[in-house]
């Protein structure tokens, strides 16, 4: 597949991205070279190959998750800059 400045430009609209003339030329070259490099890997044989995961054979070590401290209604709203009785009190951010 060979990439064209139609091609660039319609991956550029998607994206959102407004584009040079020297940028479109620049992303002509590069998106060609990851075509060639696919292309490339699609030639190795990978038969009895099995399909990678991850990269290491070591597994992810979590931790419990404790509640390791809690703190009482009044203790979280004293911390607040403005508070009613029993919510926090913030500014408003939507306009209707």
């Amino acid at each position: 597949m060979t990439i064209d400045k139609e091609t660039v430009e319609k991956v550029a609209h998607l994206a959102r991205l407004e584009l040079t003339e020297a940028e479109v030329q620049d992303a002509m070259k590069d998106m060609s070279k990851i075509l060639d490099f696919m292309a490339k890997l699609n030639e190795v044989d990978t038969t009895g190959v099995e399909p990678l995961v991850y990269m290491t054979t070591g597994a992810n070590v979590l931790r419990e998750d404790v509640v390791k401290q809690q703190i009482t209604h009044e203790e979280a709203l004293g911390n607040a800059p403005k508070h009613d009785e029993d919510y926090f009190l913030v500014a408003k951010v939507i306009e209707k």
